[in-house]
């Protein structure tokens, strides 16, 4: 499942390399691309921050860590109302500053999401002449009692696209203050 969107050949290549998930028959996967007009440093560095997520994911109130931010770091996350939970515990299982790639699992919380890892890449690309990212977040998460494949990855794909959007308008944002510089001057 892609979450209804078409797979260019570029995205295709780095979620085959990159985003792997060993999936059960009782659980549903998906991948998302969001591209971002914004320098992939600039992008990377919102996203790697996992003792931050309130930065840009809109649904997060706060964040409190348990340990440093090495990997198998966890933190509390506090859900803001409106959705079908008030706390998420998240475990860091990759961060690859090198490769720019960013995975977690979900390990506790007070919602429906059992079993829930992710992995997000944030890969360099030109968009309309300048420095821009392709981000791509893949998730895996089991189907609860009572719910549809479908409808389980039409919820989790919901909150990833608003997450994405919404680290593509902060990320655009602090990208024109910094008045990057195209990559083809003539």
């Amino acid at each position: 499942m892609n979450g209804g969107d078409a797979y260019g050949i570029m995205e295709a290549q780095y979620i085959r390399r990159h985003h792997r998930h060993d999936i059960r028959d009782d659980q549903c996967s998906s991948a998302l691309v969001k591209h971002v007009k914004a320098p992939v440093n600039l992008v990377w560095s919102l996203v790697r921050r996992f003792d931050q997520p309130q930065k840009y994911k809109p649904f997060v109130s706060r964040c409190i860590m348990k340990g440093d931010l090495g990997i198998g770091s966890v933190r509390e996350v506090n859900v803001k109302s409106g959705l079908p939970a008030t706390t998420s515990t998240e475990r860091l299982e990759l961060l690859d500053d090198k490769e720019h790639i960013l995975g977690i699992k979900i390990v506790g919380g007070d919602h429906r999401l059992r079993n829930y890892s992710s992995i997000i890449t944030v890969h360099p690309e030109v968009i309309e002449g300048r420095p821009g990212t392709m981000v791509i977040e893949s998730f895996v998460v089991d189907v609860p009692e009572g719910n549809t494949q479908d409808e389980t990855c039409y919820f989790v794909e919901a909150l990833i696209r608003c997450n994405l959007k919404s680290l593509a308008d902060v990320s655009e944002r602090m990208a024109v203050l910094d008045q990057t510089e195209p990559i083809n001057r003539y």
